[in-house]
């Protein structure tokens, strides 16, 4: 499908969100190894320090907390939030620049982001990745490796805040529930590329096996 024939929906960006753990990285990633020039990433400005094998302007713009601040008085974030210790934003520079490329822009963000941008006039397509059940999302969370039982317990009490804000009407435009990669991949390509009347998923329950 080429975007010429899709220009008014292609071109509005995309806001994906989801709970950590729900594979966003996975369906992203292969979004854009498979149309290298068709999307550019909203990458955000954090105040926390690079990991190993990340690079500043590609994963992240890592500015000091002072910066940040300023950034934040300047008016600089179409969203901004705080997670511990760290800051993270999107600018409106980094969404233009991907717009001048005629490039659709999608931006990765948690719920408070979403509510920001709501109050502004980007007029993004709002899509929501969703586990299949909060069982699977804890046991990815806790399948990582890297995450205690007490982090996974943090971003699993996240997850629950994310999904209950999901379920209130009119939040997202589309849902897709991550019950197969290759399914919500297939799904997630389609709305990426701006194909119209998009048959997308309905949100599960997600409430009823927490203690499960």
């Amino acid at each position: 499908m080429s975007p010429t024939t899709i220009t008014s929906e292609f071109l509005r960006p995309l806001v994906l969100s989801g709970p950590s753990g729900v594979g966003k990285s996975t369906l992203l990633s292969r979004l854009f190894e498979n149309h290298p020039t068709k999307f550019g990433f909203s990458v955000s400005h954090t105040t926390r320090s690079p990991r190993p094998g990340e690079t500043d302007g590609k994963h992240y713009h890592f500015v000091t907390q002072e910066k940040f601040k300023r950034m934040i008085a300047d008016g600089a974030f179409i969203e901004h939030a705080q997670f511990s210790s760290n800051c993270y934003g999107t600018s409106f520079m980094t969404i233009q620049n991907v717009s001048d490329l005629g490039r659709r822009c999608i931006l990765d963000i948690e719920s408070e982001g979403v509510r920001q941008i709501k109050k502004t006039n980007l007029n993004p397509l709002y899509v929501f990745i969703s586990p299949p059940s909060l069982a699977s999302l804890r046991s990815r969370l806790r399948g990582r490796g890297t995450e205690t039982d007490e982090s996974a317990a943090k971003r699993l009490a996240i997850a629950l805040k994310e999904i209950a804000y999901a379920k209130q009407p009119g939040v997202h435009d589309l849902v897709i529930v991550n019950d197969d990669v290759d399914r919500a991949y297939s799904l997630l390509e389609r709305i990426a590329l701006g194909e119209e009347n998009v048959v997308a998923d309905a949100l599960p329950p997600l409430d009823d096996d927490i203690n499960d």
